[in-house]
């Protein structure tokens, strides 16, 4: 499988898994799950057949571990739009978490935090490089520390995905530190 093939069928997984369930006429449980069997017919209904083999090359390699695949299902790890229970435990987070974003958007964060818009979590890096990489997604990357222990102190939950991103539902400006 080519690389171009491998972005394409992961974008569509991605869109499908966890903003657009409904548009290939698929339903995630309450977990984000549906089997694999169901997602491949659904994606040969839908014009874009997608082998088996290629979505385990696609979960395979991955760099950033966007699917888990357990007892014949699928899911996205996070980064949900649609409504979905990851069903992770609560876990006590570093120090410090990392969130990259660009200059532009800094006032709104100052004044209100960071919030998760569209998505059901903030999502927050475990090290400074790899929040400049999500950064840089979208310009320039900005990098913010998360005093992630006195969130957490102040009853704020955390979670981690299977990918090793951190969730929490938001963070307020008081826990935000900007290098200024």
């Amino acid at each position: 499988m080519d690389d171009r093939r491998t972005i394409k069928v992961s974008k569509y997984l991605s869109k499908h898994l966890r903003h657009q369930p409904e548009r290939i006429g698929i339903t995630l449980d309450a977990n984000g799950w549906v089997t694999i069997d169901e997602l491949l017919r659904a994606t040969a209904r839908n014009n874009f057949p997608i082998t088996r083999a290629e979505l385990e090359h696609v979960v395979a390699v991955n760099d950033k571990q966007r699917f888990a695949v357990e007892d014949g299902r699928i899911r996205a790890s996070q980064g949900h739009t649609v409504p979905v229970d990851l069903a992770l435990p609560p876990a006590e987070p570093p120090a410090y978490l990392y969130h990259g974003t660009v200059g532009r958007v800094l006032d709104a964060i100052r004044s209100e935090g960071l919030r998760p818009m569209a998505r059901t979590h903030v999502h927050l890096s475990p090290d400074r490089e790899t929040a400049t990489r999500v950064g840089a997604r979208r310009g320039r990357p900005v990098v913010l520390s998360v005093d992630a222990a006195a969130m957490h102190r102040a009853g704020h939950t955390f979670y981690v995905s299977a990918n090793g991103v951190w969730l929490t539902a938001a963070v307020p400006p008081a826990f935000l530190r900007f290098r200024d």
